[in-house]
């Protein structure tokens, strides 16, 4: 038996590991390029992303002319087999990364979805020569047909593969929803065999909401908005919802009372808009997009 000296000695020397590990930061998850070298559009473009901090700590990313991915897999014995690429807003300028970013794709990993927040092109940034119908547009539909080209790497049914965006990137995701690029077969690039149709698209708070005209054939659509948005918007979505109908593509549409413009997903969303991710695992599962992984 040790003597109580030695015991103590031992626990307090666990007690410090357990503490060492507490403190020791998560694993940086996996980023990835879009694009094999210069993205289409981007050809001589060299400078570097530029991140600031807001006024309440979160990471908004500007000037970005090689846009990523940011890999998010849930544990592999929770792993449903779906996958969502993440679209952040920020009016086509920056990107908020935190509340239309991470935290949802931590949020989607830790219920079994494999998630991936893409870094896309900026079209109203100053001095941008993009255009958010040509190089966004672009980079989602790349991005989807790179998760679907990686699919059993990362766990994930090619045929579960949507997008959801917030903002300015709801604008960028109902494009992708809208225009799709068909597989080539006989490509020698891998991801461009491949093709580009969301799954589904998670459409939330999506800017000029006008531009969205669904055709039949189109994902199905999970819309979000706050009633206090701007009437351009929580007027425009229901519209937008009418026309999924219309266009007999099915369709779900929430409007939350006491909810403005940019609630994303929050450490502090308390009021109701807040359980819209709970709501959007509904409706994947009751579409049937959360069954257990190949």
């Amino acid at each position: 038996m040790l003597p109580m000296k030695t015991k103590l000695t031992v626990l307090f020397l666990f007690l410090g590991q357990l503490l060492v590990a507490a403190a020791a930061p998560a694993e940086a998850p996996l980023v990835i390029p879009v694009w094999p070298g210069d993205a289409p559009g981007s050809e001589g473009k060299v400078g570097e992303e530029k991140v600031r901090l807001s006024g309440e700590g979160e990471h908004v990313v500007s000037g970005i002319h090689h846009p990523s991915l940011t890999v998010y897999l849930p544990p592999k014995n929770q792993a449903t087999g779906a996958a969502v690429v993440i679209c952040p807003g920020g009016g086509h300028r920056e990107l908020w990364m935190d509340h239309e970013g991470y935290r949802v794709a931590r949020w989607f990993a830790g219920h079994g979805v494999a998630a991936f927040i893409l870094k896309y092109r900026l079209a109203a940034e100053e001095g941008s020569t993009y255009q958010v119908a040509v190089h966004s547009l672009a980079d989602a539909q790349r991005a989807i047909r790179l998760v679907r080209s990686r699919a059993a790497e990362w766990g994930v049914d090619p045929a579960r593969v949507g997008i959801i965006g917030f903002s300015a990137g709801g604008e960028v995701a109902a494009l992708a929803g809208m225009h799709s690029l068909a597989a080539v077969p006989a490509a020698t690039d891998p991801v461009e065999r491949q093709d580009s149709r969301p799954a589904f698209q998670g459409l939330i708070y999506p800017g000029h909401a006008t531009t969205i005209i669904p055709a039949a054939g189109d994902p199905p659509a999970f819309l979000v908005c706050g009633y206090d948005d701007e009437p351009r918007i929580s007027e425009e979505l229901a519209r937008v919802y009418l026309r999924f109908r219309q266009a007999g593509v099915p369709a779900e549409l929430h409007i939350y009372t006491g909810a403005g413009h940019g609630f994303g997903f929050r450490d502090t969303n308390f009021f109701p808009a807040g359980a819209w991710p709970e709501r959007f695992h509904e409706w994947l599962t009751d579409r049937g997009f959360l069954g257990a992984a190949h």
